[in-house]
């Protein structure tokens, strides 16, 4: 059952970040959001600004653009072309609706400011909005810090939102790797922590029935799967690993020993499938079909559709398999503007492509460039 009263993601507007132009794109969202697009068109920068939102929740603005490797990696064309990022969330649930704006100003020595921030809240059967504003000229974000009600359930909203990317599947990944047990409030973004947070779940009464669902769905796609061992590891009870067993005998594999398309399936069951009240308000998958065979990506998104129940799902895609599980009216195309020289977002309109959704699926409609978003 969908929880009306959630307060949810309606649109972000954002100008002079990455490939989009300063003078904004705005991007609206649902349950669902399919972001289709060829590669180089923006689809992973809006990812990426997700990203970046989440870091200013945490008060973590320098030490990301620190990992940037400079300003220039942000702002649209670079600081000498760009001096500030402008953007605003806005959110909303079946009573009120509240918008955060801010602007990033480019300054010496190669950092961001924050040279404003700003809450707009409306409730429902009152005329006038209440608008609070905080301090300019920080280094990080002032909202995390302010007290009032109002922004304290705008920060815990957007603190909410969180970006997964599962493509790093290699010999050092941490997801292969031993993971403290006590980890496991929540799935990493690169689900570095998925023993551990599988492992509570399998071990609380309340829960485990939210972790065989997992691994019902995990056989649907790996049939030869039958369990997860993960045990403390001799000789250290406060770790552990994502050990398994397969349906023909009792020897124990390591996650080195899976797919990379596998492992990954077992991350995104985990983080789609986990109990509701776990779930994050917004979940972001960047090209989660990644390595998939077309009988998981069916599963992917059917996992989708149960979460979105509980928590809005953006995900950003150019798998033509992957966009027939959804409906048009569910998908934004993004595409490069040779005129408007940066990425643009349209959002489908499923009435007016009615006589064509007759006749075609979305991902021919898309292969034949009625839709846009093609190279």
């Amino acid at each position: 059952m969908k929880d009306d009263h959630r307060l949810k993601l309606k649109e972000i507007t954002l100008g002079g970040y990455k490939s989009i132009h300063p003078d904004g794109q705005r991007v609206e969202f649902g349950d669902i959001t399919v972001l289709l697009g060829a590669n180089g068109s923006g689809k992973s920068n809006l990812v990426s600004f997700f990203k970046m939102l989440n870091v200013i929740t945490n008060k973590g603005l320098q030490t990301y653009i620190e990992k940037q490797g400079s300003t220039d990696a942000l702002l649209y064309y670079g600081a000498k072309k760009t001096d500030k990022i402008e953007f605003s969330v806005a959110l909303e649930s079946e009573r009120t609706s509240t918008c955060y704006k801010a602007k990033l100003v480019h300054g010496m020595p190669d950092r961001l400011f924050f040279a404003g921030e700003r809450i707009t809240f409306q409730e429902s059967g009152v005329k006038q909005p209440q608008e609070f504003f905080i301090e300019d000229g920080k280094r990080e974000a002032g909202l995390p810090d302010d007290k009032n009600p109002k922004s304290r359930a705008l920060f815990c909203a957007l603190a909410g939102i969180r970006a997964y990317h599962f493509h790093d599947t290699s010999d050092t990944a941490k997801i292969k790797g031993n993971g403290y047990i006590d980890d496991c409030r929540f799935l990493h973004s690169d689900a570095g922590n998925l023993a551990a947070f599988l492992r509570v779940m399998k071990n609380d009464s309340a829960q485990q029935r939210y972790y065989e669902r997992i691994i019902r769905h995990i056989r649907k796609v790996m049939t030869q799967f039958k369990e997860f061992d993960l045990e403390s590891l001799p000789g250290n009870d406060n770790y552990t690993r994502l050990n398994w067993y397969d349906t023909a005998s009792d020897y124990l594999f390591g996650a080195h020993q899976i797919s990379d398309g596998s492992l990954r399936f077992m991350a995104l069951s985990a983080l789609l499938l986990q109990p509701p009240v776990m779930l994050p308000s917004v979940i972001v998958l960047d090209e989660p079909e990644l390595g998939l065979h077309p009988v998981a990506i069916a599963e992917l998104a059917g996992m989708i559709k149960t979460a979105s129940a509980h928590c809005q799902v953006v995900v950003a895609t150019q798998s033509t398999r992957l966009v027939d599980e959804f409906h048009a009216s569910e998908l934004v195309v993004v595409e490069w503007d040779e005129n408007n020289h940066g990425t643009v977002f349209k959002r489908l309109n499923e009435e007016d492509l009615a006589d064509w959704l007759a006749r075609y699926s979305l991902s021919e409609l898309w292969e034949k460039n009625v839709l846009g978003g093609r190279p």
